[in-house]
């Protein structure tokens, strides 16, 4: 497939080689379905062969998914945007972001690809048991399902028309990061973090 046909369909190459190219796509149901299941699989281990008090473990679970919300806002703000000033950094910011502001549109890159999202999970879940220890496995769980309902949101964004529901807050404020204010609206899953850190765009209708 030539670089015309593929801009022409909305999509960029980020490698020359057609293997790890093909690695930097997937559909979004894909990594979707992985953070569920295993979301699903640390709670039951929470609730089967930990000590917690069960009461607890939706108490964690919903910490863990309102810092996910506050990773995705970082991440994406300090590190997704950081000032490409070497052509390092100009190569690394495309490969993690650039192109995604470039080519808004492209379906199959708006979700890391299987195994990214696997090492991924595992990493979050590695750290999080560092410093919490069994009470990390509905924590972790949380964690995962908010990134899940991230890409599901995100998706929803690039994929589909506005909604004609409460659901439109998060088109609106992601498209407006893209289209209006790049330097603003970081938030994807929720725009908590832009009110606290003062980066939301302005009303406008």
């Amino acid at each position: 497939m030539s670089n015309t046909h593929n801009l022409q369909q909305g999509r960029a190459k980020i490698f020359d080689n057609p293997i790890l190219e093909r690695m930097t796509r997937t559909h979004v149901s894909i990594p979707i379905g992985i953070f569920v299941l295993y979301s699903a699989g640390l709670v039951y281990w929470a609730a089967s062969y930990t000590s917690i008090p069960i009461g607890a473990i939706p108490l964690l679970f919903i910490a863990g998914f309102l810092f996910f919300t506050f990773i995705e806002y970082w991440a994406h703000r300090k590190l997704y945007h950081i000032e490409p000033d070497t052509p390092r950094k100009k190569r690394l910011q495309y490969i993690m972001h650039g192109v995604h502001h470039d080519h808004p549109k492209d379906k199959t890159r708006l979700a890391m690809p299987p195994l990214a999202s696997i090492l991924l999970a595992t990493m979050f879940h590695g750290l999080f048991y560092l410093v919490l220890n069994q009470y990390a496995f509905s924590f972790s769980g949380g964690f995962l399902i908010g990134y899940a309902f991230y890409l599901l949101v995100h998706y929803s964004v690039h994929a589909y028309r506005p909604p004609k529901s409460k659901l439109n807050i998060f088109w609106r404020h992601h498209a407006l990061h893209h289209y209006k204010y790049p330097e603003l609206a970081f938030g994807v899953s929720s725009p908590l973090w832009d009110v606290v850190f003062r980066t939301m765009p302005p009303t406008e209708k």
